[in-house]
Order: structure tokens, then sequence, then C-alpha cells
């Protein structure tokens, strides 16, 4: 097969001559690339950043001012740092907000003790790795690329969630066990019991062609078809209607807690109908569908519920809990929509759920048995140009800079996919929060290395600690929780 071709990020200066990269061929049509990107006048350093209100890293001028003088009253040696807006394709240009910090630190431990003495003082700080910021040159980005040409490889690509929905597993002990060639993990998903059920998907997926979370807005997805070996990249809606004779009434869930909408994005949600990151937002009325996918305990509460057979007629109504039959489904209401179901839902009676998925030119996507999509955010690279969107699809916000500052502008790991003019798909992870072992990217690294990959088009997937590569079953990347891998709630897997 032939190489594919890697450069560094367009921020970082030109690699050094350390900088090589190994090739593995996995199988026929699927190669991995492993290497480390290096820049050797990059000279990071720990600091101690003051935060303004609500912990936010950046603030206004004026307060940097004021904050840099309290400091300096109170003996220390304070910089004020002026921070600019990423080049992305819909947020402002220019500055983006001021920081101070205090002192360059060869260690963590040097720096923590500085950090113990401004918070006497009256101040937030927190210790911080200067080769996270956006503005200074990484010293060492590790970076893994699996390429998947279909048209050699005579396997398949699918997106999927193991045994359940509402379960977490980890990217490589799936791997191991559907012993897949490459995985890695997927799209966002719900952690805390506080924002709903654990493991359920924050955004659109769809596995084996059955529709099992609603999409968070318009959204970047990967969709995967006839087995992968289509694969391309979109912003998609959905659309969910249930009915019964001439009633209908809009089903904004699926497989989610009634009334919380995780990173927001449906109609009716509050405070916001856009989508959010990392937000979770309510809704009053909401009606939710649960599919056989979701094996797990129902969500209780107030409200009403109907028990679904196979063909959709009304199996059973009254309070919501117990479980989701086999080859059945069941809807959950609050509010008005709990007032439909009761209405509506008389034994024997028969609601249908009509399904649609649309793509941002109102083109409608439809999927069988053997496709999947899997969705995260946000857009990197749409056809062949960098095309940041992380304010359009939720990731930070111009009227709040301090908001997605640090997921969106910082250097994370982040797990990417993207799709090369060959028609090939680039599954690609890099490793971060690990000073001067590897930075990880930023949103806009990110996007400049897909598309020096030949990206044609590239989206973000979940990141951070979830952020993993798996071959031949095995983890190959080091992810960033203390504790090791993270179960997630969805993933890529390549199998035979």
């Amino acid at each position: 097969m032939a190489a594919v071709a890697v450069s560094a990020p367009a921020q970082a200066s030109a690699p050094d001559p350390e900088n090589t990269w190994t090739t593995r061929t996995v199988a026929p049509g699927v190669q991995i690339r492993t290497g480390v990107l290096r820049d050797a006048d990059a000279k990071p350093f720990w600091t101690v950043t003051v935060r303004a209100a609500g912990s936010a890293p950046v603030s206004s001028r004026s307060w940097a001012d004021s904050t840099a003088e309290r400091l300096r009253t109170a003996g220390f040696a304070p910089r004020v740092e002026r921070v600019d807006w990423p080049a992305y394709t819909d947020t402002p240009h220019g500055t983006l907000g001021w920081r101070v910090r205090v002192g360059s630190y060869g260690s963590q431990n040097e720096a923590r003790n500085v950090s113990a003495k401004v918070a006497e003082g009256g101040f937030d700080p927190v210790v911080e790795w200067s080769g996270y910021d956006a503005q200074q040159p990484a010293d060492r980005q590790s970076v893994r690329v699996a390429v998947i040409d279909p048209a050699v490889f005579a396997g398949t690509v699918e997106a999927t969630h193991g045994s359940s929905v509402a379960d977490r597993e980890t990217t490589s002990s799936l791997a191991a066990r559907l012993r897949s060639l490459v995985a890695v993990n997927g799209g966002f998903f719900v952690t805390s019991g506080a924002d709903g059920v654990p493991g359920t998907t924050a955004g659109l997926s769809v596995h084996h062609g059955a529709l099992d979370s609603l999409a968070a807005g318009s959204r970047a997805a990967l969709v995967l078809v006839d087995g992968g070996r289509r694969a391309r990249i979109a912003d998609l809606t959905t659309t969910v209607t249930a009915g019964t004779g001439s009633s209908r009434h809009a089903v904004e869930g699926i497989n989610r807690v009634p009334g919380m909408v995780r990173n927001c994005g449906r109609p009716g949600a509050v405070p916001t109908e856009r989508p959010r990151q990392d937000v979770t937002c309510a809704r009053a009325d909401d009606l939710v569908a649960f599919t056989p996918g979701f094996r797990a305990a129902l969500p209780t509460g107030p409200g009403a519920q109907v028990v679904l057979d196979t063909d959709g007629r009304v199996v059973s109504a009254g309070a919501r809990g117990g479980t989701v039959p086999d080859g059945g489904s069941v809807l959950q209401g609050i509010g008005a929509a709990a007032d439909w179901l009761t209405a509506r839902g008389r034994p024997g009676q028969r609601i249908a759920l009509a399904e649609t998925i649309r793509d941002t030119s109102g083109r409608r996507v439809r999927l069988d048995s053997d496709d999947s999509v899997v969705s995260a955010a946000p857009t990197l690279v749409e056809d062949g140009r960098i095309a940041v969107d992380a304010a359009t699809e939720g990731t930070l916000d111009p009227r709040d800079p301090a908001f997605g500052y640090a997921w969106s502008n910082a250097r994370q790991p982040r797990t990417m996919a993207g799709i090369d003019g060959r028609g090939r798909l680039l599954l690609v992870t890099v490793d971060g929060r690990q000073p001067g072992v590897s930075a990880g990217f930023t949103l806009l690294e990110g996007a400049r290395f897909m598309r020096s990959l030949g990206a044609r088009e590239a989206l973000n997937l979940d990141g951070g600690g979830s952020s993993a590569m798996a071959v031949d079953g095995a983890l190959v990347n080091v992810p960033s929780d203390a504790a090791g891998e993270r179960a997630v709630g969805d993933t890529v897997q390549v199998l035979p």
C-alpha cells in the first residue's frame, strides 16, 4: 500500500530528524502508522494561572490589570497574557480574553508551592503546563493513524455500543471480544447519574440500522454505510413522531431519562435549544422512546408509560419503570406528553414511530441493517478545507469566552475520524495531558493534522480520558486518566 503522508500541525515548527514513523499492516487494506511530532525549539514549563470569577481561565483586560496589580501588592511578579480566538469558521477574530500568570517553573511541585502562597492571598490559582497552550508550540505529540482502504479491505467497519446502550465498556475490551482489527472510542456519552443513564450516548447514534439516540441539534456525524465500505461525514438532525389514529406527538428522546437532555440541542430544551457541550438541559413536556437495546432498569418518577409489543401495540400502561420487553419497546412521558400517553395508550392500540434523519441540505438519510452512525462535535474539515464550527456545534460560546475554553482551545487528548480523497477511512488518536510526553491537539491543530493526512472530511470524536485505540484487541495508546483506559458509551470497530 502507499504510505499515508503525515506532517506536523501547522502551529508547530518543522519536525526535527527524530520524527520517525513506524508502519504496520494489520490486514490487507488496514494500516497503522505511529509517530511522535517533536519541536526541539518548544520549551514548555509549569506556571500558576490566577482564575477569574467562576474559575474562568480568561476574562477582560480590566480584570487582568486589576488582578495583576493586587498580585504585585501581595509580593508576586505576575504577567498579563493576551489570548486570541483560534481561526474557527464561526467565531470572532482578535482577542478572546486575558489571563494572569505567575512564574515559570521546572517542576510541578515548585509551581504548587507558589500556587499555595497565591491562594493564601485570596486568589483562585491553578497549576498549569504551558505546553497545553495553543499560543505556544507543542514539544511532543504522540499520534496513531489507522487507514482503512475499502478498495482492498474485505471486512466491515461499524459503530457499536456492545451488549446494551445503557452500559459502558473500554474500547479495547470490546475490541478483544469482537476480535476486531482496529477500534477507537466513539461519541459523547452520559457519565453521571445526575445527567441521565450512564453509558447512553449524548447525541445521534445508529447501530445496525436502528436509531438508538437522537441528535443534539445539527452536529457532525460519521456515517458508515454498507458495513463501512462507504463512509461520509455530515451534520445530521433527527425527527421522531409517535402516532396513533389521527393523533401525533413529537418524540424528543430515545433511551434517555425524560426531562434530561445531555448536551441540549432539542426543541423545547431549557435553557437552550442549541447544542451545548457537557451541559444537561431540561424539558418539562417530554416523550421518550426506549428500544430493545436499552438493557437496564427503566427510569422511574412522575409521568406515564406504555409498553409496546413487536408490532407497536400497547401491552400495558401505567407508572414508569420495569424493563423493555424482548423485541418490544417502551414510551415514557412527562408533562403534556404523559397526558397524551394516558389518553392514547389503551391496551391493543397501535402506536407507530416515524423516524427521519436529514443532513443540512434537507436530504433524507436512509439506513439499512448494516449501516451505523456515530456522532460528536465539531466538524474539522469540510470539502478539503479546514472548517472548525466550534460555536455552531456548541463546544464554545463567543458570548462567554470561558465556556468550553479548555475543551476547545487548549491541547487535549483527541480522537478524530476522516475520509481522504481516495475514500479511505482515517481513525486517529493523539495522546495528551502528559507533560513532556504528549501534549495533545487543540481543535484547530486536530483539523490541520487531519488535513495533512489528505482528509477531505473530518470530525472530532470524544476525547480526553475517553481517547483510545486498540489494535488486535490490545490498547496501543496511553489514555490520560490516572485509573487507565476509560469505559465509554460506544466505539468504532474495524472487523475482519
